[in-house]
């Protein structure tokens, strides 16, 4: 390749980098459809956790320090730091060294507009990896994204490693909706435990001890109370003793305990839109008026049935940068 000619990465990244936060939400739109049903919700979670209007913000800032002060930010957000794992609760997660490898090598024209060259890229990976697209729509809109946020440089440097056990590689798309879709078994005469019933949330699908329960009607922050084990060292936000989801207040006014859900989100309450809903906006994690969205506020969502979730690396004030506070 002559000195002159930039590297395909680089290519790419410059066709990515004019494109707009509404571009992207349409490409996921248009393509929600033909993902494949595992990472259906997880796609569109994932974009809810890594919004590129946050990204924007801190291109367009001389001080970052100041930003991230202003934006309340706690945790990690930043993509060039996580290139290989923020995605890790999505199930193609397993095929991310072929769809990196198909975004690096990526020539040509990309097509317009981008549900076009998610396709184009997406098809090179299934190649590769001996899947069927739609396996990997979602994971190569993630890395796409990925390589808009982490920009060629970082992404580059991302070795492509593969996140999980052999175990849980082995899982097939059918066993992982199986396992979302199961309510715990309340024994033979369940039916009269009435309030005493009570349900397993997952909080992290790739490890089986990442569990706790919750009573029936009882919010998911205040269940994750009972997990007593160490989380604060793996993640200062969350307070010891407190369980796995970082928590604050219990009053949706902090924004600390946002979650996506993977699997039940039908077994939540719906959302209350003078409490939750409104935070929800002011926080910037979500705006939505469905009544059981894909991300949710754990001290306000209370439980009906088994649900898988995921907890998100960062929390913070996006709404600031949209002009809602």
């Amino acid at each position: 390749m002559a000195d002159d000619q930039p590297a395909p990465l680089e290519t790419l990244a410059r066709h990515l980098a004019p494109l707009s936060a509404e571009d992207w939400r349409r490409a996921v739109e248009t393509l929600s459809a033909s993902i494949h049903e595992v990472d259906r919700n997880a796609t569109r979670i994932w974009f809810s956790f890594y919004p590129l209007e946050l990204c924007q913000a801190f291109e367009q800032s001389d001080d970052h320090v100041t930003l991230a002060r202003r934006l309340e930010l706690m945790g990690r957000w930043r993509l060039a730091d996580q290139v290989d794992e923020s995605h890790r609760f999505l199930f193609a997660h397993r095929y991310w060294p072929q769809v990196k490898s198909a975004i690096e090598t990526f020539t040509g024209t990309p097509p317009e507009p981008l549900a076009a060259l998610v396709t184009a890229v997406a098809d090179a990976a299934a190649r590769t990896a001996r899947v069927d697209r739609e396996m990997l729509l979602g994971m190569t809109l993630v890395g796409l994204m990925t390589l808009r946020q982490a920009g060629p440089e970082a992404f580059a440097a991302a070795p492509g490693r593969v996140h999980l056990t052999d175990a849980v590689r082995a899982r097939s798309p059918h066993q992982v909706m199986r396992a979302r879709a199961r309510d715990d078994f309340q024994g033979p005469l369940g039916f009269l435990r009435g309030i005493r019933r009570t349900w397993t949330v997952t909080f992290d699908e790739s490890d089986p001890e990442a569990r706790f329960t919750v009573i029936n009607g009882q919010e998911l922050a205040s269940g994750a109370q009972s997990d007593k084990r160490d989380y604060h060292s793996r993640d200062p936000r969350c307070t010891p003793n407190e369980g796995p989801i970082p928590v604050e207040c219990r009053a949706a006014s902090c924004g600390t305990c946002w979650v996506g859900v993977l699997g039940g989100a039908e077994k939540l309450s719906p959302v209350v839109a003078r409490d939750e809903g409104r935070r929800m906006k002011v926080f910037g994690y979500l705006d939505s008026e469905e009544p059981r969205p894909l991300v949710r506020l754990a001290c306000q969502a209370t439980a009906s049935g088994a649900v898988s979730i995921v907890i998100p690396p960062w929390n913070g004030m996006v709404g600031k940068i949209r002009g809602i506070n």
